[in-house]
């Protein structure tokens, strides 16, 4: 009898270690898919900002703005990978609350003082990304780093954008949150969703049920039409179901802090 324990025992860990390994492989897999995604967005990035220093040098103060708007856009809905893969370059383009360079820089002069003198931080903003999207193609994006993007980026919607967000100058906040929780819906949805329904399909189904409500939540008008307590709480719901499904993934559990992975 207790031989044949130990041997059930022992055909339960071959199982377990069978699924964490497979479920590896569907992680990894899910991260290459994401990669075209991240391309585009830092790419988008990069177009407008190369728009907004040609606008800007010709003194175009509303051309200059619509721009910088379109390659906000496009960073908002890569920060899943941003902060915690090349922090270095997303303290250059996204500085924030201590904004004396990149998007926040460009914003408080072309939006807060009308002002299309922005040829410096402009041309350090295009660098920056085009230096970023350059390395794109080879770097490599782990599945723990990027849950631990995702998690991250679904506490900053419902924490330090919920109060005005840091577009305030530009009035851009509600957009930077759309963006932000597209990206976090594309990010779970291509490398998180399918190995996590496999191991645990109603934890899976809260965690996409927490993203629609979010998404949701910002499908108003203004951001003073946004409610705030409702968008806390269903961001602190989020981060939370997804520290829980990183122990079922077989990843390390996501903390609120910028790590490189």
């Amino acid at each position: 009898m207790h031989k044949m324990r130990v041997a059930a025992c022992l055909a339960l860990l071959a199982a377990s270690a069978g699924v964490r390994a497979a479920n590896a492989g569907a992680l990894e897999d899910g991260a290459e898919r994401y990669r075209p995604y991240l391309i585009e967005g830092v790419a988008s990035a990069l177009e407008g900002a190369r728009a907004l220093r040609e606008r800007a040098a010709a003194a175009d103060l509303p051309g200059a703005r619509k721009a910088w708007l379109s390659a906000r856009a496009g960073w908002e809905r890569s920060e899943v990978f941003t902060a915690g893969f090349v922090p270095e370059l997303d303290a250059q383009i996204d500085a924030w609350p201590n904004a004396d360079s990149g998007f926040h820089a460009i914003e408080a002069k072309l939006f807060g003082a009308g002002s299309t003198d922005v040829a410096t931080d402009a041309t350090g903003l295009v660098e920056h990304l085009n230096d970023l999207h350059g390395k794109l193609k080879d770097i490599k994006l782990t599945p723990q780093g990027l849950l631990d993007g995702t998690v991250r980026l679904a506490y900053e919607v419902g924490e330090s954008k919920a109060d005005g967000g840091e577009s305030r100058i530009s009035g851009t906040s509600l957009d930077d949150m759309r963006n932000n929780i597209a990206g976090i819906d594309f990010a779970y949805h291509t490398i998180f969703s399918a190995a996590l329904n496999t191991v645990d399909g109603k934890l899976d189904e809260m965690v996409t049920n927490r993203i629609e409500q979010l998404e949701a939540i910002v499908a108003t008008p203004d951001l003073p039409h946004v409610n705030i307590a409702d968008l806390r709480q269903t961001s602190e719901e989020l981060v939370v179901a997804l520290q829980s499904a990183s122990a079922k993934l077989g990843l390390q559990r996501p903390t609120l802090e910028a790590q490189a992975r």
